[in-house]
């Protein structure tokens, strides 16, 4: 599809270039034969009125020949010249043409590229449970006595495969509905420690059972941007900050200034991310090393994207330090006023 559209959007601009020329050789033609044109009625002009004797008369004849024929050459030098320089466009103009086309449609192959991505990855974790439940079932009906206890024990596991499923629908809910842009609307000043509470407060049995220490340092700043969706990306951070901790340790959720912008930090004491996993972990359905957490993780890859996508609606940056055996931290740089278009330089 890509490359058929390609070509016709390299037609599309070598048509308009070529009708540009074209109009603009056309003009220029006929103003450089009109010029040649009106230099040679000038010397024939004068040649006739010039008062010769009647031997020098051939002269005269043959002059005004040679000067028809010199009009007639410089047409054709001109006509030639003209379609060499067509050539040329059409040469030069068909590169660039392809070459614009091609940086056109970049943007839109690379969204279908991740689109199918997108879908083929969706499909797989969808099929996963679905299978897990399917072969469950088979085996169950083969049984010619299936006893209670039994029964009770494969409906748990649907369940458990059901809540998987629940869990993945919600995720890709939750990024369709931040595909969709940012409400201008729904932006209002935040204040920063409104977020933490609220994200804090969603974890807080979680928080309790794992003996954590939540440590929080905002002041009175405030962030320009759409509530809920920020307290979901700070929520995000969080609920990967808490899979992550060893029991009885502190996460550190802060902010401060930096001119028009907002820094924010949510950091851990765990174990940190692989260097390999880093430029990976906001990518859709990707999931680092299960095996760095000594606790059962769930999940499908879907926070960091759905929390990287949030950052961008509010033309912001998120990135992520960390090292192995020491923890992890995501700061993220949110504009303090909200505009149309940010500059992120400060």
């Amino acid at each position: 599809m890509i490359p058929s559209a390609i070509f016709k959007l390299t037609l599309w601009y070598l048509g308009i270039i070529l009708v540009l020329s074209s109009l603009f050789s056309l003009a220029l033609y006929r103003e450089s034969v009109s010029q040649i044109t009106e230099n040679a009625d000038h010397q024939r002009t004068a040649v006739m009125r010039l008062p010769l004797p009647g031997a020098f008369e051939p002269r005269r004849t043959e002059f005004l020949q040679a000067l028809d024929r010199q009009l007639d050459l410089d047409q054709r030098r001109i006509i030639l010249r003209l379609l060499a320089l067509n050539l040329s466009t059409l040469l030069l103009g068909g590169a660039a043409s392809y070459f614009l086309a091609r940086r056109t449609l970049r943007p839109i192959h690379h969204a279908m590229e991740a689109q199918g991505r997108f879908t083929a990855d969706a499909s797989h974790e969808l099929r996963t449970p679905l299978t897990a439940m399917r072969s469950e079932i088979e085996v169950a009906l083969r049984q010619k006595q299936l006893t209670a206890a039994e029964a009770r024990e494969l409906l748990t596991s649907n369940l458990e495969e059901i809540a998987k499923l629940e869990a993945l629908s919600s995720g890709l809910l939750r990024l369709a509905r931040f595909e969709g842009g940012l409400d201008p609307a729904a932006v209002s000043q935040v204040p920063v420690a409104d977020l933490f509470s609220e994200a804090i407060h969603r974890f807080q049995a979680l928080i309790t059972e794992r003996k954590l220490n939540i440590a929080t340092v905002t002041g009175e700043l405030t962030v320009a941007g759409d509530r809920d969706s920020l307290i979901e990306l700070v929520a995000i951070l969080l609920d990967n900050a808490i899979k992550y901790s060893p029991p009885e340790s502190t996460i550190s959720l802060g902010a401060q200034p930096s001119n028009h912008f907002v820094r924010m930090s949510v950091a851990d004491e765990g174990v940190g991310i692989k260097p390999a996993d880093i430029p990976h972990i906001f990518d859709r359905f990707y999931r680092a090393d299960r095996s760095r957490s000594k606790h059962k993780i769930n999940g499908y890859g879907l926070g960091l994207s759905i929390a990287k996508r949030i950052v961008d609606l509010h033309h912001g940056t998120i990135v992520v330090e960390s090292t192995p055996g020491k923890g992890t931290m995501f700061k993220i740089k949110l504009p303090a006023e909200y505009t149309a278009k940010q500059s992120l330089l400060s």
